[in-house]
Formats: structure tokens, C-alpha cells, sequence
């Protein structure tokens, strides 16, 4: 079976600069780079990821030798110079954020708004939520900028304490609202109800598991009227 390119990397050091950067790959694969130490590098029309600054050459071969090992444990395909090979596959365990998006998977499963309320519960409990658990992190993360000692680093103290105060905040308060309406509803998804109705013998397509007819097709939206065009009065 032919391998996707998002199932591609390659690890190697360039050629002209001798950084050792990391292309290719998916959003799993970034996100097991990063936690292999490797750092983003965003631009206009490339993304790739490189080594941390001011690490020796046999720290940035450990780390390249980590990344590695970690991506083939997966199932990606790494093309890498000769010193980062490696036979070593180490274990992979869940993640907090896997955790969290388990979530939308039961959210996709819910049938009725008690059970999409009791999942939204765990973004917005305000003792033990996600969102309470993000905002104690990022404070936590201002006070440790806060003694790092560079000029900068009172600013981005302030910077994290804004985006607590005023973004995620807001975010859990809408939320929170949000969880108390579907808790007050009391009623079924309409489009996620179970069926009990045995397939009738004469239903023609096999492939049927319930009798519900299909749901209505739902009408395309009109497009918007053109730039500069005058709307008919009636």
C-alpha cells in the first residue's frame, strides 16, 4: 500500500547551514517532534522544525536519534542521515490532549442535551474543568516568567495573565452558559434518536439497519448577490 506524504519525514542536517531540521509529516508527527524537544519554524510558504539553539552536535544527534525512534514507533516513514538511525521504538501513551478530544467524540455520539451537558461539564467544571485547569496553567506559567530574569520576560508575564483574564475567561463563561441551556432542554437530537423498528422484509437495500426513512435533504444556501448589485424592492 503506498504511503501517504503526511506518513513522510525526513531528519537531517542541511547541507549548506549544518542545522539539523525535520520536514514532512502530519499534525501527529508535529506533535511528536515537539515532544521530542524539536522547535516549530512557521514561514509564508514552508513549515518545517529544527533543533533548539545552542545545543552541541552530539545533544542534537540524541535528540534526532529520540525523534526518530519515536515517529517509526507509530508507523511514519523517517528518511534520516546515517547517525540518527535507529533500531530503538519506544512506547506511546496517551496524551492529555487525546484526553481532551475524546470528548468531541462522545459530543458526536450524544443522543439527547443530559448527556451533551454532562460532557460539556468537564470543559467547565470551575473546581476541576479543562478551561479551570488551562487558566491555572498559563498563571502558572506567567510566575515562572516572571523570575526568568530577561527584560522581556515581565512583559510576556503580563501577556499570559491577559489571555487568561480576558480570553479564556470568557470562553468558560460562554461555555458554562452554554451548558446550562442544553441541562434546562430536556429533549432527544432529532437526527440521533435510536431506532427499534424492525426492517421490514420487502425493504429493498440490504444494507439497512433500521427503518427510519432518510433524513430530508437539506437545501443548499442561496449565493450571496454580487458585489455592487442592487437589491429588487417589493
Amino acid at each position: 500500500m503506498p504511503r501517504t506524504t503526511g506518513r513522510l519525514l525526513d531528519i537531517r542536517r542541511d547541507q549548506h547551514s549544518g542545522e539539523l531540521l525535520a520536514r514532512g509529516g502530519d499534525a501527529e508527527a508535529h506533535s511528536i517532534l515537539q515532544r521530542a524537544r524539536f522547535v516549530a519554524v512557521v514561514r509564508l510558504h514552508e513549515s518545517y522544525h529544527r533543533a533548539p539553539a545552542g545545543l552541541t552536535e552530539d545533544e542534537e544527534t540524541r535528540l534526532a536519534i529520540d525523534a526518530v525512534g519515536r515517529l517509526r514507533a507509530v508507523g511514519y516513514h523517517v528518511d534520516c542521515d546515517e547517525p540518527f538511525d535507529t533500531e530503538a521504538r519506544p512506547a506511546s501513551y496517551p496524551t492529555l490532549g487525546a484526553s481532551v478530544s475524546h470528548l468531541a467524540e462522545r459530543l458526536r455520539e450524544a443522543t439527547d442535551t443530559a448527556e451533551a451537558a454532562d460532557i460539556l461539564t468537564e470543559l467547565t467544571a470551575p473546581h476541576d474543568g479543562i478551561l479551570a485547569g488551562f487558566e491555572e496553567t498559563l498563571g502558572a506559567l506567567a510566575e515562572f516568567f516572571d523570575g526568568l530574569g530577561d527584560a522581556s520576560d515581565p512583559y510576556t508575564a503580563r501577556r499570559l495573565r491577559y489571555l487568561a483574564d480576558e480570553y479564556v475567561r470568557v470562553i468558560h463563561s460562554d461555555l458554562a452558559h452554554t451548558r446550562g441551556r442544553l441541562a434546562d432542554r430536556h429533549a432527544p437530537h432529532p437526527g440521533r434518536r435510536a431506532c427499534t423498528e424492525p426492517v421490514p422484509d420487502h425493504e429493498p437495500e440490504r444494507s439497512a439497519v433500521c427503518a427510519c426513512p432518510p433524513p430530508p435533504r437539506a437545501l443548499p444556501a442561496p449565493a450571496p448577490p454580487p458585489v455592487g448589485a442592487t437589491r429588487l424592492r417589493r
